[in-house]
């Protein structure tokens, strides 16, 4: 692969969605699989070689499985603890796409202390929402805001969520969190030594989140457009998927302990890896199959 062909597929990678590339909330929901780039042609110059980044073959693998029905696809993720160090770049790039607010968090790290004096170790688990195939969170919603979609994704109507918050209490992995329309300069420093720092996260806030492809704006009490008074969870970037980007916490993972595909195609990377002997899934005995899987 040469400097160039890298670069192209990195920037494809790791790019953010303007503005200019979104649909209307209406159309996101409707519609998520609006085709608007069939292919990547940067992908086509680039020959798959035995041993490459594995970034690269699940972005491939996500541009074979954005070319089927929405029906047809499964979305699935697998998290490799043996790979995961604990330095949070899920979380925050997480966080930079989403422009998540105080109280809200798509994708924490949990750390644990595994096995007993002296021999003790720490292990990282990055719990992001599992996706479950029957989804605790969906049937006692009131107005019916939160659905699975036919790839198996579940999401959140903002324009149609009452804040009742049983979703929340209903999922059993605290998935989600609700957003109470905090902003980080709530509790910034003031004065000549904290000015900087206020006013680069006022700039922050008022920068609108991008998720399900629609622009939401965090203006208090601002109905529709805004998330404020929401639950909100992981969605595995769908606003990305549609553009054939593979989710932040992918992308951001140093250690490529995340990985991502559609589970109904045998040959992705995810798909082979979930039926390996030391998959694991969170709390099996509740019967929500979940998508979300851990190599431990």
């Amino acid at each position: 692969m040469d400097r160039r062909s890298f670069l192209k597929i990195s920037g494809l990678i790791g790019g953010t969605l303007g503005a200019a590339d979104l649909l209307t909330i209406g159309d996101a929901l409707a519609n998520p699989a609006a085709d608007r780039n069939a292919s990547l042609p940067v992908l086509d110059r680039v020959k798959a070689e035995p041993g490459e980044d594995v970034l690269i073959r699940m972005q491939r693998e996500l541009v074979r499985a954005m070319n089927k029905p929405l029906e047809k696809r499964r979305w699935g993720m697998v998290i490799d603890t043996r790979k995961c160090v604990g330095c949070h770049s899920c979380n925050v790039g997480c966080i930079m796409e989403n422009k998540l607010p105080p109280g809200v968090v798509y994708r924490p790290v949990i750390d644990t202390e595994v096995g007993s004096y002296p021999n003790v170790g720490r292990r990282f688990l990055p719990r992001p929402c599992m996706q479950c195939d029957n989804p605790p969170c969906v049937p006692v919603c009131p107005v019916k805001a939160t659905w699975k979609r036919l790839d198996g994704v579940v999401v959140i109507d903002y324009n149609v969520c009452i804040g009742c918050r049983y979703c929340i209490t209903a999922c059993p992995y605290q998935a989600r969190t609700f957003d109470f329309g905090e902003n980080w300069d709530n509790n910034a420093a003031h004065g000549n030594d904290g000015g900087l720092a206020l006013q680069t996260c006022r700039k922050y806030e008022q920068e609108p989140s991008f998720e399900y492809g629609a622009i939401w704006h965090r203006g208090e009490g601002v109905i529709p457009k805004s998330p404020v008074g929401n639950a909100r969870k992981c969605t595995f970037c769908v606003h990305r998927l549609e553009h054939r980007q593979l989710p932040m916490c992918v992308t951001t993972c140093l250690g490529r302990a995340t990985l991502f595909g559609d589970l109904n195609d045998p040959t992705t990377l995810v798909s082979q890896q979930t039926v390996q002997n030391n998959a694991v899934s969170l709390k099996p005995e509740l019967g929500t199959e979940p998508k979300t899987r851990y190599l431990l």
